[in-house]
Parts: structure tokens; sequence; C-alpha cells
């Protein structure tokens, strides 16, 4: 099967892919196949022969990177979602490992992701690896790797192909960003309490019991953080 043309323009090179990506850590953009040329059969094969996570975006291969404390608030997240849908039969929630289509070749996995049931009309889990389905529901985890521009991208793809509420969770900050468009955001801290708006009604969550077991990262000294700078240049 030949693959398909690139996106980019001939003149391109990797900067202009990285900075139409989001500026995302060249660390993070599979090589193989070539940027521009991957499919979404590379990424099941991907995840089923080294059970790595890769979102597709312009066929380019970006990987989904989570420490453990951001998998761990995603669980919990997606524990307290999937317990209130099911309770109040509202639809399906998906973990950190739950790849969608957007649309053809876009290809996101949102660390938590929920869809109502009129979304899935036969109230029956997608039974294909990459199911062509918009959540009503994203959340994003924030970890190191992300760039303030990759999940602004991510939130204008979001809204456009039908997702109606983000939640963009900051652990450091111990925050969630709620929007319900992309320059549209309520920003709740640790003391306020997280409600589902109309695609979970009646859904109250109080941050501080979503955070209680995550400790605050300690700030690095200058000059572990000068080190850093240097190895990233």
């Amino acid at each position: 099967m030949s693959r398909l043309k690139s996106p980019f323009p001939d003149s391109a090179n990797f900067a202009d892919v990285l900075q139409q990506l989001g500026n995302v850590s060249p660390r993070r953009i599979r090589l193989i196949p070539s940027p521009g040329t991957a499919t979404e059969r590379d990424v099941t094969r991907i995840l089923d022969r080294e059970n790595r996570l890769f979102e597709l975006v312009d066929g380019v291969l970006v990987e989904k990177v989570m420490g453990y404390r951001e998998s761990y608030l995603a669980l919990r997240l997606g524990h307290f979602i999937a317990e209130f849908a099911e309770e109040h039969d509202l639809g399906l929630p998906a973990g950190a490992d739950g790849t969608l289509r957007l649309m053809p070749g876009l290809v996101r996995i949102p660390d938590v992701s929920f869809i109502g049931w009129d979304r899935l009309p036969s109230r029956e889990c997608p039974s294909k690896p990459i199911p062509d389905l918009t959540p009503h529901l994203a959340v994003e985890v924030l970890s190191e790797s992300n760039t303030p521009d990759e999940i602004q991208r991510k939130l204008k793809e979001y809204f456009l192909f039908g997702v109606v509420l983000v939640w963009l969770v900051d652990p450091n900050r111990r925050t969630v960003a709620v929007h319900t468009a992309p320059d549209e955001c309520t920003l709740l801290k640790e003391t306020d309490t997280l409600d589902g708006g109309s695609v979970l009604p009646g859904f109250q969550l109080p941050l501080k019991k979503l955070f209680e077991h995550v400790g605050k990262r300690r700030a690095s000294s200058r000059k572990t953080q000068r080190a850093r700078g240097r190895t990233k240049e």
C-alpha cells in the first residue's frame, strides 16, 4: 500500500513541522514512517507491537507521553465520571488510551473522554480500534511535555469537530480550566467544585478531593534549570 503524499510543502524543514504541531519536542515525533506520511494503521501497529501511544496529526505520529502523576489524575477523574455516568445512565467514558478519529487523518487521545448515548445510538462500546467518534467531554491532564501552542491547537480541533466541554487539569497549579470554547474558559482552583455542565448534569466534584493525594512538585534550582536549558538546546 503506497503512503500518502506529505501535506507539508517541499520547502518545509523539521522546524516547520514542529511549529505546525504546536512546537512540541522533537523527541515526541516518530521519524519512521516519515513525518507527513503516517496513517491510522501506523497508530494501531505501533500500539500492538510496542505498547506506545501516538496521536496522528497532519500525517505525523506524535507520541502521547504521561508521567505517573498525570496518569493517576486521569484515572481518578475517569473513575468519578464513570461512576456518575453509570448511576445516571448517561453514556460511556474512556481512559488515556482511548483513541478517537475526529476526522479522517486526525486521531486524538484525550486523557479522559465521555460520549453520551445520543452519539452512541446502539448503546454499545465501539469495537473498532479507532472509532469515528467525537466525545462530548475531553480531558487533558497537562504534563511537562505539553506546550501552550499544542494545547491551543487541540482546543480548536476539539470544538471544531463537536466537543462540548474540555477540562484542562494542571497538576502543578492544582487547577482545572473549564473550556466551553477555545477562548471561553473558567479557571477553577483547588477550593472550587467542578461540575459537569450540560454534558454531565448534576455532576459535582470538589477539586480538593481530586488533588488530595497529589503533592506539589518542588521548584528546580536555578542551576538545575540552566542545566536543563543547555540539554534542550
